[in-house]
């Protein structure tokens, strides 16, 4: 049975912010609350917990998820950056994207994508995610709260609490999300490139 922890969505209890991050690093698996919808998250390195992600989403290992990192200095431990997409990120972060960028060497072989060697990353602007991701001193390895079959991400932490009561070690509930999913935005290229239209703003990007 799922553990499931009411944290205040602005002034989260540091008590059940440190429970949580226990449970991450004890090999769980949580529901959490981001600027977009909710998500399941896990750590990095633990690849029986992500399989278990895989496994709710149903997704193949050429499905790659999300490192959700706390800053700009955390992302540009795990991705290159150049001097102009730097500029971009400074800008668009936190905020509500996903960016695919070419991974550094710290990124293990499994989250890369299998092809281009790109991976990505967010920066959630949710003030759970900031202190979950303080606590931690690492990303959190996610993916959007999608059950297979639906078109919209889950948002009541009670209904994602009685579907996966018997999936998860955890459901943060942290108020209700969006059912927007974040933009996600290329920046493997010499230009950014528009790969799914969600909740973030586009135009920083010369996107439309």
């Amino acid at each position: 049975m799922a553990q499931f922890f009411v944290v205040h969505p602005e002034n989260p209890q540091p008590r059940l912010i440190r429970q949580i991050v226990e449970v991450l690093r004890s090999g769980g698996v949580i529901v959490y609350p981001t600027d977009s919808s909710y998500a399941l998250g896990c750590l990095p390195g633990d690849k029986a917990a992500e399989e278990r992600i895989r496994a709710i989403r149903r997704l193949d290992d050429q499905h790659f998820l999300t490192l959700v990192c706390r800053d700009l200095a955390e992302i540009a431990h795990y991705a290159k950056v150049d001097n102009s997409q730097f500029r971009l990120l400074k800008a668009t972060t936190p905020g509500c994207y996903t960016f695919i960028l070419e991974a550094t060497r710290e990124v293990p072989k499994r989250l890369q994508h299998p092809k281009r060697r790109s991976i990505g990353l967010r920066v959630p602007d949710h003030p759970v995610t900031q202190a979950l991701l303080a606590e931690l001193g690492e990303p959190i390895l996610s993916t959007t709260m999608l059950l297979p079959g639906e078109e919209v991400p889950l948002s009541d932490p009670y209904e994602i609490r009685d579907l996966l009561e018997r999936q998860v070690d955890l459901v943060v509930d942290g108020g209700y999300c969006d059912v927007v999913t974040t933009s996600v935005i290329d920046m493997t290229g010499d230009a950014p490139l528009l790969v799914r239209q969600g909740k973030g703003d586009i135009q920083p990007f010369g996107l439309e």
